[in-house]
């Protein structure tokens, strides 16, 4: 059956240019005659029945503005078969036949059960955003650079701190238990040592290197690590035993999350957004887009959680040399 009404859900963490997806998928989809609703409030939205008319109007002035305007919660309900049941009921009053999934891996995966818990006749397309950028199929994913850049003027302030106190800064970035921003970040902002979960690192080589370092007139450092990387307090207070330096530590926090985003993350989340509706004019019930070699590609919905999405340790030897 020919697909008529789409409905939109953010899910799971915002990110920049989650409204410049709306809009795109909102004007593509009408542009080529369906229907298009919002689902506020993320999955809690769609077992609450919160649905809202989309027009060309409701995305006007949209596409520089971060986070989303259909809202986002985290939804422990939708796990739930009850959950899952109210979703299918929501689905079923509101005649949606399409669920455009804007969001990372722990979205793409309740959109999965929800495919399944409508007994395979919903149509699901994932579009990937997340300042992690984790999700597998796609080398980056919508806000990534937005997250990237914001961080990277952040660091760029700490360091003129460093500098002028001569001192070890300890700077923590977002990314859960991956390392890709922590990766993009350390490199664009000259980080002496970027710590990642997906690699071992040791302390006592990175302080004999500053220590090193030291006699040769380096009187500052900045450390770049992802949140999962192990313990902030931990590391600063070794750096401090061994090298008899200050050490401060930094955690740049929600900063990342919000703000405009930046052309590139707009352009993708466009490019992400016509993408979907193109899948769901075939008929393509369960798949994610994405961008490979600079090129727009697709992949199975489960993929995006089921795959394993590699870090660039060319990148991160790349770091490594230019910090010397």
């Amino acid at each position: 059956m020919k697909a008529k009404r789409i409905a939109i859900v953010t899910s799971g963490g915002d990110a920049p240019g989650m409204n410049a997806a709306i809009r795109a998928v909102v004007r593509t989809a009408i542009f080529n005659g369906l229907e298009v609703v919002g689902v506020e409030r993320g999955y809690a939205g769609l077992i609450e029945g919160q649905i809202v008319n989309l027009s060309l109007r409701s995305v006007s002035g949209t596409i520089n503005r971060g986070g989303t305007i259909l809202k986002t919660v985290r939804c422990e309900e939708i796990r739930t078969y009850k959950g899952l049941e109210k979703a299918v009921a929501s689905i079923k009053k509101y005649k949606i036949d399409y669920l455009v999934v804007i969001g990372g891996n722990g979205s793409f995966h309740g959109a999965w059960e929800i495919y399944k818990a409508t007994g395979q006749k919903l149509g699901v397309v994932g579009i990937p955003a997340s300042i992690d950028n984790d999700v597998a199929g796609t080398d980056e994913t919508i806000g990534f650079d937005t997250a990237a850049n914001t961080a990277v003027e952040a660091i760029d302030k700490i360091r003129d701190t460093a500098t002028s106190h001569e001192r070890v800064f300890v700077i923590d970035v977002m990314g859960r238990d991956r390392g890709f921003l922590a990766l993009q970040v350390g490199l664009a902002s000259g980080a002496e040592f970027i710590l990642v979960p997906e690699l071992r690192y040791d302390l006592m080589k990175m302080c004999d290197s500053i220590t090193s370092g030291k006699r040769h007139g380096k009187t500052s450092y900045i450390v770049v690590m992802a949140e999962g990387a192990g313990s902030p307090a931990a590391i600063c207070e070794q750096i401090k035993d061994c090298t008899g330096m200050e050490v401060r530590y930094s955690t740049l926090g929600y900063i990342q999350r919000g703000g405009a985003p930046t052309a590139r993350s707009r352009i993708l989340a466009e490019k992400f957004g016509k993408k979907a509706i193109e899948l769901i004019l075939k008929g393509e019930k369960t798949k994610i887009v994405g961008i490979r070699n600079n090129k727009i590609v697709t992949s199975p919905l489960d993929y995006a959680w089921k795959g394993t999405k590699e870090l660039d340790k060319k990148m991160y030897k790349l770091a490594e040399i230019l910090a010397i």
